[in-house]
């Protein structure tokens, strides 16, 4: 079977995106890992179906590399928004649907390189500290932990000790390494999923940015990911955070076919 994809990143978190609305196709766990080898296949972090829906827009489902139906992907929500775009599905603005609610998103600008996204993601009333840690849920859950140093980090080897620790149970959790530097949080992620360290995550730099706020960053919170700038704007009352909105690039890379 031969199926027509679309490369897209956003600040280097890489993903496949395919325009499913006629619902035809229907992966299994490991053709959507065989899509996502990077020797073997295309390569990416992760596979994005844009499906139908009968309420909304479009319908976003998001696969890790792994090849598992995921929790929301941030960088992705943009990209799939461009991709909608440039199918001609949306306009500017769109109302989609994902694994964890409704989702609305914005085009703020076009150029030869890419579009700017905004992303409303959902309110955050609820939160925890495990020790230094912050752990949020921001559609996917995300530890943050506090550093000095982010070069001293050996991401993948400190990550894979948190997300297969006990208290997460079988289903782990992603991890972030943050500093602040003037002002700004600099990052590195571990994504579960993915199992290694990627370029950025939408989702970790939101809660990033929220983490951030107890340390007396204000909104708008610039995140520097390995892959590029994320902003993260958001509304804090105590311990609720409301508008959260994650503002980025969402780039077109390139499209082809393959046989799977």
């Amino acid at each position: 079977m031969k199926i027509h994809f679309s490369k897209y990143h956003g600040a280097g978190n890489d993903f496949i995106l395919i325009d499913n609305r006629k619902e035809e196709l229907s992966l299994t766990v490991n053709q959507v890992e065989g899509l996502c080898n990077r020797h073997f296949g295309i390569g990416a972090d992760g596979l994005i179906l844009l499906e139908d829906s009968e309420t909304v827009d479009f319908r976003m489902r998001y696969f890790n590399a792994n090849g598992n139906e995921a929790t929301l992907c941030g960088n992705g929500g943009r990209c799939i928004t461009s991709f909608a775009h440039r199918l001609g599905v949306v306009d500017k603005g769109t109302h989609f649907r994902a694994i964890d609610g409704l989702h609305t998103a914005t085009i703020l600008s076009s150029s030869k390189k890419g579009d700017i996204i905004s992303l409303k993601m959902n309110d955050v009333s609820h939160w925890d500290k495990a020790g230094k840690d912050f752990i949020f849920n921001t559609g996917s859950p995300h530890l943050i932990r506090f550093v000095d140093n982010l070069d001293d980090i050996d991401v993948v080897a400190e990550g894979r000790k948190v997300r297969y620790g006990k208290q997460f149970g079988d289903e782990g959790i992603n991890v972030n390494f943050i500093s602040l530097i003037d002002g700004h949080v600099k990052i590195r992620t571990y994504e579960r999923g993915v199992e290694d360290e990627t370029l950025a995550c939408g989702t970790g730099a939101v809660a990033s940015a929220l983490a951030a706020s107890f340390h007396n960053i204000k909104p708008p919170v610039t995140i520097n990911a390995k892959g590029g700038e994320l902003k993260v704007h958001f509304t804090k009352d105590k311990n609720t955070f409301t508008d959260i909105r994650l503002e980025g690039p969402a780039v077109f890379v390139y499209s082809g076919e393959i046989n799977i």
